[in-house]
Parts: structure tokens; C-alpha cells; sequence
């Protein structure tokens, strides 16, 4: 069954079939040839045996509708022997049916599954052999500039899975907030839930935090994000529901800072109706040390 952290990355593709044709031509170092739109084909690759086979993404670069570069894009989240059975026969079918050059793509997170993927696979004949192109963290840019992560928000999410989980590379999730806001609603949310898994405990809870770095979030997507449930509780015209919203902005930064929080604590917070006193809490949430400052002065 594929996991959560597969179907988004190829949801990644299927949403911006333009994203293949910029890491070819970006950090896998392909010369591409002269297109003027990607198009997202079928990943049914059928031959004349009864045996299907389905690659996870196949995205055309097109002059007009002639196709001019068929890729094979597979996200390898651990090794799988089969693939080195099967993927050249992606190529072989989507080059004979498309009648255009194919390429294969690997987007792998793990370094070593990207090294396994990278290793040439010999066919029998002489000199032929398949070497995919594989997208690893020795080949992933390194997008630390808001406006760049903001005008290429799915290359910004593939590199904060891929390089996040680095200590090194904090920068990458400083930037990710911006490609977020780049993208409607459903799509953040998506991409936010999928990078929070794919990050181990330190850098989700550093991403979790950044997201919240004030009253108001700093990003169109956090405000949207975090605030869902008070700016609902506005929209519904109903103190309660609105209050509701506050309890569970403030649970939500202490949550993202890190801080735990006791179940006397949690319901303190949860039956409280009172605005004002909610409004103070989520403002000492931000600066607190442990839950209980939620309730004494600075």
C-alpha cells in the first residue's frame, strides 16, 4: 500500500507536470529540448504480455501536441529489486507509444536508496545499459530564499523532505512558509502534513514553531493553517465556537514549541469561554517556558 509521503510526491507532479522539465534541466544537469508546455500522460504502460505495469507519474514536454520528451518519474521510498526488472520496460513501452525520447526519474529522500537507484542496469546487450537519473540530497538544490520557494513552492516542498531532516540545512524550512502561501489551501495543507512526517522529531517541531513566530503568523498560509478554527468560529458568529477557535490556537503553539501540556492545564483552556483571557493566553503561549506561565504575569 503506498504510504502518505508517495502519494503526495506524486500528486506533487501530477498538479505541476512543469516541475519534471525544471529538475531535469536544474539539478540532474539534462539538456532539454526546446518545449512550450508539460503535460501529464497516463502511467499505464502496457506491452503486449497480459503483465500491466504502472509507473507512479509520466509528464510529456510538448511543442504544440507533439510530444518531444517523454519522463518516467518513480518515487523510491526504499529498495525494491523488481523496479530494476520493470523500469526499463517503462521506458521501452512510453518511448514506442509516445514515438519521442524517455527519460527515467528517481526521487529519492534516504541517500542510500538514492544510491541504489543510481547504480546502472545492464540489459544483456552490449552497451546498453539504463542509468536513471536520480533526485537525492547530493543532487537537490538548496532553496533558502522565500521568494524562490514561493515561485517554485513544489521544488521548495521536495527540498524541505529531502534536505530537512539535515540539521544544516534550517534554512530550507525557514523558506517553506512562502511556497506554502503560494499554493491554494488544500495543496498547503497537503504538502505542510506530508513534510511534517517525513521530518524527524527535532526539525518538525522546529517547523511547527517557526509557523507560529506571533500573535498573527507570518505566513498567508499559517494564518489560514493554524488560526482555521477561531477564523470558523468568526465566521459561524458565535462566541463559543470563536472560543473554541482561541483554546485551540494556544494548545497549537505550545504543541509547536514543544511544551507539554498537563490534562488540568489542557482543560483549563478547553472549557474556557472568555475572549479576553483566551486572546492573553494564546500572547504568553508564544513566550511560555511551561504551560503553567500561561496563568502568571511576565
Amino acid at each position: 500500500m503506498p504510504s502518505t509521503l508517495h502519494e503526495t510526491l506524486v500528486e506533487m507532479f501530477r498538479a505541476r507536470p512543469g516541475l519534471a522539465a525544471a529538475l531535469l534541466g536544474g539539478p540532474l544537469g539534462q539538456e532539454l529540448p526546446g518545449f512550450d508546455h508539460a503535460r501529464v500522460e497516463p502511467g499505464d504502460l502496457a506491452d503486449l504480455a497480459p503483465t500491466e505495469y504502472r509507473a507512479d507519474a509520466v509528464v510529456t514536454l510538448r511543442v504544440a501536441e507533439a510530444p518531444v520528451l517523454a519522463v518516467v518519474l518513480e518515487i523510491q521510498l526504499r529498495r525494491d529489486p523488481d523496479k530494476r526488472w520493470t523500469w526499463p520496460i517503462y521506458l521501452t513501452t512510453l518511448r514506442g507509444r509516445l514515438r519521442c525520447p524517455a527519460v527515467l526519474v528517481a526521487v529519492c529522500p534516504e541517500p542510500a536508496v538514492a544510491a541504489w537507484c543510481a547504480a546502472p542496469i545492464p540489459l544483456g546487450h552490449p552497451d546498453f545499459a539504463l542509468t536513471p537519473l536520480v533526485l537525492g540530497p547530493d543532487q537537490m538544490p538548496v532553496l533558502t530564499d522565500p521568494q524562490q520557494s514561493a515561485a517554485a513552492p513544489e521544488l521548495a516542498v521536495l527540498c524541505a523532505i529531502i534536505l530537512g531532516p539535515n540539521p544544516r540545512h534550517h534554512a530550507v524550512l525557514d523558506a517553506l512558509p512562502a511556497a506554502l502561501s503560494a499554493v491554494d489551501l488544500d495543496h498547503a495543507a497537503l504538502y505542510y502534513d506530508v513534510v511534517l512526517a517525513a521530518l524527524p522529531q527535532a526539525a518538525s517541531r522546529y517547523l511547527e514553531a517557526l509557523m507560529i513566530t506571533g500573535y498573527e503568523p507570518q505566513s498567508d498560509f499559517a494564518r489560514r493553517y493554524f488560526f482555521q478554527g477561531r477564523a470558523e468560529g468568526a465566521a459561524e458568529g458565535a462566541a463559543e465556537g470563536e472560543a473554541r477557535g482561541e483554546a485551540k490556537a494556544v494548545l497549537a503553539i505550545l504543541d509547536a514549541r514543544g511544551i507539554a501540556v498537563p490534562d488540568e492545564v489542557r482543560a483549563r483552556v478547553t472549557t474556557c469561554t472568555d475572549l479576553d483571557q483566551l486572546d492573553v493566553w494564546v500572547r504568553r503561549a508564544i513566550t511560555a517556558t511551561t504551560s503553567l506561565d500561561l496563568f502568571t504575569h511576565p
